[in-house]
């Protein structure tokens, strides 16, 4: 007995520097992994969430901390930085799926179909639940899933463990993605708007044109029909634009202005 006892501790001797590495970067994998596309969405259960996270952490702890770490190395700002870093890389990416959002909620207002809401996850429009399930599902067929786990493998090259995150260049690079966001969403929205405009100038001057005649019952019809007609014109050429951006970010997640 006493023999076993001496083995379990040297084993755990042995085994501690490698649990304590997996630990730190489940710190920050788990923060990227709580929003990214697919793995963060609110229908998903906690569960699979932390299995999500724990799949990722094996992934890349082997390639960032070979040797372990020491157990004893573990401080209280480390629990403050690692998860700060790894929801600054999660909520960059979070942003892609809410441009496709805003531009789901903008084409239903303006094609009268705002208040048709998803079955599923986040209360939105149908058109913005169509978007952000294509776009989560093309983010899975691309596998930039993969890329996300090669992001954090070379995260730790960028920002070296327990790295304060400067808050200055914090809020400039999240201003700048929070703009682009809202920029992607309202160029996807844009043949939808511009058309709405055009419908409305013309039912206004066949309601001056033609007073007896109730543009309401015709026009109203119409606008929806047009505008799923686009909707389903538009959205496989919105979607390739959305996943090169998104790619485009993988090469430079820190771009600014």
């Amino acid at each position: 007995m006493t023999d076993l006892f001496a083995l379990l501790s040297q084993l755990g001797a042995f085994t501690a520097p490698l649990f304590a590495a997996a630990f730190v970067v489940l710190l920050r994998v788990g923060g990227t992994v709580a929003l990214m596309p697919g793995f963060g969405e609110t229908l998903l259960p906690v569960r699979i969430k932390l299995v999500a996270a724990l799949a990722f952490t094996l992934v890349v702890a082997p390639v960032v901390m070979p040797q372990g770490m020491p157990p004893d190395t573990i401080g209280f700002s480390l629990f403050l930085s690692e998860p700060a870093i790894g929801l600054m890389f999660g909520i960059g990416l979070r942003l892609f799926i809410f441009a496709l959002q805003t531009a789901g909620a903008i084409i239903a207002q303006a094609t009268s179909l705002s208040q048709f809401f998803g079955g599923m996850g986040e209360s939105q429009p149908a058109m913005g639940h169509a978007l952000s399930l294509a776009g989560i599902t093309l983010f899975m067929v691309m596998d930039l899933h993969v890329r996300a786990a090669q992001y954090l493998v070379e995260s730790y090259a960028t920002f070296p463990l327990g790295t304060i995150l400067p808050s200055g260049d914090l809020l400039e690079w999240g201003l700048w993605q929070v703009g682009r966001s809202f920029r992607l969403g309202l160029g996807f929205a844009a043949p939808f708007v511009i058309g709405s405009l055009i419908y409305n100038i013309a039912i206004g001057v066949v309601n001056k044109a033609v007073p007896q005649l109730m543009v309401a019952f015709i026009g109203a019809p119409a606008l929806t029909l047009g505008g799923l007609a686009l909707f389903a014109l538009t959205a496989p050429l919105i979607l390739p634009v959305w996943g090169a951006a998104i790619e485009a970010y993988f090469l430079d997640p820190l771009a600014a202005p």
